[in-house]
């Protein structure tokens, strides 16, 4: 098992491009399992996540082709049976439900795995297939779906905590093969689910409202063979831009899209670092000494919660108190003990963090507990004295492409050793 060592200190300075979008990737590649003919994926992530879902799309009897980035899936015959040694590593298996549910009108799938950040149900991804038509048992630690023929329906999947990006993405999957009109009411708007109604509509669906919390699908026959390019990733960029604050002179991250990024970008501008965006390149530089800051995540297009890790290192050095609400995943704070064991100053007030600002952290031996997680305490340790020792980097891998390569070529003194 491999562990990451950053010696904090080294000013970064520079650019990078931004890999495809993980969360965009992972329920395009499940889409793939709608339709017999060859799909072309174009800037796939190499991730251990992206791997994980090739497996699965391997073992449910697709041919699997990968070079460069570049991903091709053809799911000529499919079974619809994918057990928990498949599924168990990766969360996002779970979306190979809606495809299989859609093209075989049966699914078992594994009970998933994934972060521990708290409870991530997904019981209205069960509630819009039964909407669809579908029975619906959970038993033995499986799911299992089936159904005659699905119908379209009217569906809100608005949950306790905002709408659910997976699920909508896995209801719009099964529904673009039922039979009639289905109305996703609730629906996350998030760009990933925008990239997948691309996907799909080049594949022959019929979606359209996808960026609203209205979505409606005309169902067809069947679908065809398509090519696609995946958006770029906001949260690897966000990280790099928050990177680029804790510790840089000038960062530019490249091949991004400026208006997925605007609550990340006005975060930072809040927390007074000058941010310029041209085309697809986004720069943040100081502008003098960084001001406290009060965030609360939200669904998009509020403040990502899968940023407010990040923010968290940024502003332990940020002078002042600042205060962090997660409102989508209020156990979410996994982080936090270790940023303390850096020198932090947190108090936690149920799922607020109120964070006084110190001049300086200390490296430390830390415990990576989840991707983002992982990817703080990274970013923590640039600006910390001395080395941060970050142990289960498996985490990062999931959802970011070559994260130590990438920091080194901004100028970061960072080593991946075995543990």
């Amino acid at each position: 098992m491999d562990k990451i060592l950053v010696h904090g200190g080294n000013s970064l300075a520079g650019s990078i491009k931004i890999s495809g979008s993980k969360n965009s990737a992972l329920p395009i590649l499940a889409a793939t399992l709608l339709t017999r003919e060859p799909c072309t994926i174009h800037r796939v992530p190499d991730l251990s996540d992206t791997h994980y879902m090739l497996q699965i799309l391997i073992h449910l009897g697709a041919q699997v082709e990968r070079a460069s980035g570049i991903v091709t899936v053809t799911a000529d015959k499919v079974q619809s049976v994918a057990p928990y040694d498949v599924v168990r590593k990766m969360r996002a298996s779970v979306g190979v439900l809606g495809p299989l549910l859609g093209r075989c009108k049966e699914a078992t799938v594994s009970l998933p795995g994934g972060c521990v950040i708290g409870d991530r149900p997904i019981d209205l991804h069960l509630k819009g297939f039964e909407a669809l038509g579908a029975a619906v048992r959970v038993e033995g630690g499986n799911v299992k779906v089936f159904a005659p023929k699905l119908a379209g329906a009217v569906i809100n999947l608005r949950g306790k905590f905002g709408p659910t990006v997976l699920g909508t993405d896995n209801v719009m999957m099964a529904a673009v093969l039922a039979e009639g009109t289905t109305v996703i009411e609730g629906a996350a708007q998030e760009p990933e689910v925008c990239d997948l109604a691309d996907f799909l509509n080049k594949m022959g669906a019929k979606i359209e409202g996808a960026g609203t919390r209205r979505i409606i699908v005309e169902g067809v026959s069947e679908l065809h063979g398509a090519e696609h390019d995946i958006i770029p990733d906001r949260i690897e960029a966000g990280t790099f831009l928050v990177a680029g604050a804790i510790a840089g002179s000038g960062v530019t991250v490249n091949r991004v899209e400026p208006k997925h990024l605007t609550a990340i970008t006005d975060a930072l501008s809040g927390c007074g670092f000058k941010i310029e965006a041209k085309n697809q390149a986004i720069t943040v530089s100081p502008n003098g000494a960084p001001k406290p800051l009060e965030i609360t995540t939200e669904p998009y297009p509020g403040f990502p919660t899968d940023m407010q890790a990040q923010m968290c290192a940024l502003l332990s050095t940020t002078e002042g108190i600042s205060v962090i609400t997660e409102n989508i995943f209020p156990q979410r704070y996994m982080h936090v003990a270790e940023l303390k064991r850096m020198g932090a100053q947190v108090q936690m007030e149920g799922s607020t963090a109120v964070i006084q600002g110190v001049e300086r952290l200390t490296g430390a031996p830390v415990m990576a507990s989840d991707l983002r997680a992982s990817a703080a305490l990274v970013l923590a340790g640039l600006k910390a004295d001395g080395i941060t020792e970050v142990s289960r980097v498996y985490h990062i891998d999931r959802g970011y492409e070559h994260l130590d390569e990438k920091l080194s070529e901004l100028g970061a003194h960072i080593e991946r050793v075995k543990a």
